[in-house]
């Protein structure tokens, strides 16, 4: 994907902004525009045009930018395209900038297939100067990308298992795990009710890392493996991608990975309840009442809202550790889709301040996300008349909020936290972004990140 020397035979990519397409036409030499106007070239979002020169060869490779995507997916639909070759980016940019772009033309390249025969891959190399953070972000983005594409039988909680154990062995992080059956059901009851019908052990799933003085950051995510939607079953087809209900535990394993590649001056926690919520004699059912890790008890309104249960284990587990900060990703409600669509991701949170500064390093890192309210009005949607709270609420209304909620009753109040609802897979290919598996927020939370502890130690 990259090169660190700039070869001699190395291929300008040209960018001209729509804005100043006519006067930048009206500057080129005749035989230039005739071109340009032959191949329909308009500087349009992720557009781009091959210009030859004498002998039919790539003179140089012109691509249009516009103010309606950011600037990181300027060249993510041309690595793909182009020929093998040598290029490098021409204009006046910063370095920032630049790794931006080249970020996305990294990410263009990437494809997610299970062939029994490797396939020859050609490659066009982009020159980029400073590389480390740019891999560090691709891997930590692709990581999150092979995860969720995973067909399921490759993709159960002991496969999510040993990819944090591979990922701790990378960068000297302590891994661990609980799997034994009585433990479970003592100490993660809830864990282990969701995940108990399934012949794939449910587990958590533990990564450390950093200075034990320095601040203490959680990152917890939704593991679960597949999601039949347990006896409240799926239709067939909100089944048939619930393989990427692992995807807030792949986003979380993705930004401990970018977290450690930086080397950020944290002490790191991630916690992954993994689970196969599956059918069978001995699944939890609606109406049962379940115990949970911090003794709350909880009414099942549906075994499909599942994904609460298994995180607010966790979520008890990483508060009796009294971080800095705690941040959740799930794959967690249908109702935040319907309020933002797909792409892009709900967050709450428990501390105003913390939203201000994740709504920031949302617009200046060029990843929408937005801030739903945690009303806690509507937490009387959850009352059970025979246990402390329900799982759902069978209204019906603002099922993003009242989940939410229901995490946050294993959150005390006086430790901050974020919760992050997304979809974690693109419906439709856009530059950069094929359709498939997708990290969601993974810029803007690295960034907010980076400008919270980057000049700490």
């Amino acid at each position: 994907m990259f090169q660190t020397s700039k070869k001699s035979n190395s291929i300008p990519l040209i960018p001209v902004h729509i804005d100043n397409f006519d006067h930048w036409l009206a500057d080129q030499e005749p035989k230039m525009r005739n071109w340009i106007e032959q191949n329909a070239f308009e500087a349009e979002e992720s557009q781009f045009c091959i210009i030859p020169d004498a002998d039919n060869n790539i003179e140089s490779i012109v691509f249009g930018i516009t103010d309606d995507d950011h600037l990181r997916w300027a060249l993510g639909n041309i690595s793909n395209a182009l020929p093998a070759g040598n290029y490098h980016i021409e204009g006046n940019f910063r370095d920032d900038e630049i790794e931006m772009m080249a970020i996305g033309w990294a990410l263009g390249q990437y494809s997610f297939e299970i062939s029994l025969k490797p396939k020859d891959k050609h490659y066009a190399l982009l020159y980029i100067e400073n590389l480390p953070p740019v891999l560090a972000v691709v891997e930590a983005v692709n990581l999150i990308r092979d995860l969720i594409n995973k067909p399921p039988s490759h993709m159960m909680p002991e496969d999510l298992s040993k990819v944090t154990a591979d990922l701790a062995q990378r960068f000297n992080a302590n891994f661990s795990e609980v799997t034994d059956e009585n433990v479970l059901k003592t100490s993660y009851p809830a864990i282990y009710a969701v995940g108990k019908a399934s012949a794939y052990r449910p587990r958590l799933i533990k990564l450390e890392w950093g200075d034990k003085d320095a601040p203490h950051v959680c990152l917890v995510g939704k593991g679960v493996c597949f999601d039949t939607g347990g006896l409240d079953l799926k239709p067939s087809k909100f089944m048939r991608n619930m393989k990427k209900d692992m995807g807030g535990g792949a986003h979380v394993l993705g930004l401990a990975s970018l977290i450690m590649a930086m080397d950020l001056p944290i002490n790191l926690t991630v916690l992954i309840p993994a689970v196969d919520n599956a059918v069978s004699g001995n699944a939890f059912r609606p109406g049962d009442v379940i115990n949970t890790r911090a003794g709350k008890t909880v009414e099942i309104d549906n075994t499909d809202a599942e994904g609460r249960l298994v995180l607010c284990d966790a979520l008890t587990e990483v508060a009796s550790l009294d971080p800095e900060l705690i941040i959740d990703f799930a794959t967690l409600t249908g109702a935040a889709r319907v309020a933002l669509g797909t792409e892009v991701p709900v967050f709450f949170s428990n501390s105003m301040l913390l939203a201000g500064e994740l709504d920031e390093a949302s617009y200046s890192s060029g990843e929408a996300m937005w801030q739903l309210p945690l009303h806690k009005p509507y937490r009387s949607q959850l009352n059970s008349s025979v246990a402390d709270l329900m799982n759902s609420s069978p209204e019906g209304y603002a099922g993003a909020i009242t989940a939410a909620l229901y995490l946050n009753e294993f959150v005390p109040e006086n430790i901050p936290w974020i919760h992050i609802d997304m979809m974690a897979w693109n419906t439709r290919s856009r530059s950069g972004r094929p359709q498939g598996g997708e990290a969601m927020g993974l810029f803007a939370v690295s960034h907010f990140l980076y400008n919270k502890f980057s000049d700490i130690g």
